[in-house]
């Protein structure tokens, strides 16, 4: 039962009708705020005015067009601090439920067969791109639809990214993730699995091979290491590493029953909401700063504490993890802000304070002309959407290169985010 639960879609999707209600509620603002707050540049407001006139095929196409990823981004882009939140409604009201649209569109496109973006011939230089994450897949749908020849290099078994390994089914079921990888693949693109850049095959040896460009998009997915007595502990684990064992396993792992989630982002709550779900018994949180500092969005909070019931410990860090016989049996924390302790009984504590990048070097050269970056590696906001962006932006500035043209200089390149 529990893993039933855990892998149900958390959030249901709008009915036609609700939706076109929903579509009537837009003031069809001249200025669109809602598509200018866009990272991905999805333009909303075009897609939201074709649905409220019933032109489904023309929504699609608007999404489609502009966001490869936009069935993935409906279900896990923080729309309150994007367009919703910039939505003119918000001054009336409640905000246009934008992201509910996308998805019923999405859904829509999927159940008809609906095909936007058609393959065209691939005449052009071929590129790699180093890591199948939302910014290389963005990436490569844009550079196969101007016809040049895409690889996907993937170090692991499954491709997606934090997509496949770190977003639960909950939040984004994988039958998702892997229907937009399929319409990539209808573009043209090629993917290689369990092949590490720089270890399997060298970037000079794909040089040799005949690619011009390089795109590394290999993402922040390893967990950082926390140093506090007692870590190494049965019963110990790394967020990142939880979640990745939970989805790729299909719930099909072992979760204590007194679970405690360090940490205050999305991540932690995630592992939060995948312990509950799995069958713990008793689950909480604990993060060092208030409430109001949490970088989790909104939406994922409340549904913690909400409809879950966990209790979030604010103002608190770990200040050693208590054992017995090798196993955890309780954690201690000590306050941020005054002189408080706290010990809570657990026999599971996972830390999620955070990811970082493995070594960028150990992948490509980077004075090398011919690399260049994208994804939670040159951007401060780690998120789906500004991934999306992200990997737009490589689109154009690699084709720059490629042509010879001007505007080289705003290229993001691996030199600029390694310091």
């Amino acid at each position: 039962m529990e893993k039933e639960k855990y892998l149900a879609e958390t959030k249901k999707a709008l009915t036609p009708l609700l939706a076109i209600e929903e579509a009537a509620r837009c003031l069809l603002c001249h200025d669109a705020p809602c598509s200018k707050a866009c990272p991905a540049g999805t333009d909303p407001a075009k897609f939201i005015r074709s649905l409220r006139f019933r032109n489904l095929k023309g929504a699609v196409e608007t999404i489609r067009t502009n966001n490869p990823l936009g069935a993935i981004c409906s279900r896990v882009c923080p729309y309150d601090k994007y367009c919703e939140g910039a939505c003119s409604r918000c001054g009336i009201d409640n905000p246009i439920k934008i992201g509910e649209l996308q998805r019923y569109l999405t859904d829509h496109e999927q159940a008809i067969g609906m095909k936007v973006n058609d393959k065209v011939e691939l005449n052009k230089e071929k590129v790699a791109v180093i890591g199948s994450g939302p910014s290389g897949l963005t990436a490569a749908a844009g550079l196969a639809l101007k016809g040049y020849k895409v690889t996907v290099f993937e170090e692991k078994d499954v491709l997606g990214g934090w997509l496949s390994y770190g977003i639960p089914p909950q939040r984004l079921p994988q039958n998702v993730v892997e229907n937009e990888i399929d319409y990539i693949k209808e573009l043209g693109v090629e993917f290689k699995t369990n092949c590490k850049v720089g270890k399997e095959i060298s970037v000079d040896a794909l040089r040799a091979d005949g690619y011009k460009a390089f795109l590394v998009s290999c993402g922040i997915q390893k967990g950082k290491n926390v140093d506090v007595k007692g870590a190494d502990l049965e019963g110990v684990v790394n967020g990142v590493d939880f979640l990745a064992e939970a989805k790729t396993k299909k719930g099909e792992v072992k979760v204590g029953s007194h679970v405690i989630v360090i940490g205050g982002g999305d991540v932690a709550m995630d592992c939060a909401s995948t312990a509950k779900l799995l069958g713990a018994e008793d689950v909480k949180i604990v993060y060092r700063r208030t409430i109001e500092k949490m970088p989790a969005s909104t939406e994922e909070r409340e549904y913690i504490q909400q409809h879950l019931n966990i209790p979030v410990f604010t103002g608190f860090k770990p200040a050693e993890i208590v054992g017995q016989g090798g196993k955890v049996t309780a954690l201690k924390a000590e306050g941020m802000f005054d002189a408080s302790t706290m010990e809570l009984a657990a026999d599971m504590v996972i830390f999620a304070v955070g990811q970082e990048a493995e070594d960028v070097k150990a992948i490509a050269d980077l004075n090398a002309a011919d690399v260049f970056a994208a994804g939670d590696i040159v951007e401060d906001d780690k998120t789906v959407v500004q991934a999306v962006a992200s990997g737009k932006l490589a689109v154009e500035k690699i084709e720059a290169y490629l042509t010879g043209k001007s505007g080289l200089d705003e290229v993001a390149s691996v030199k600029e985010v390694v310091k």
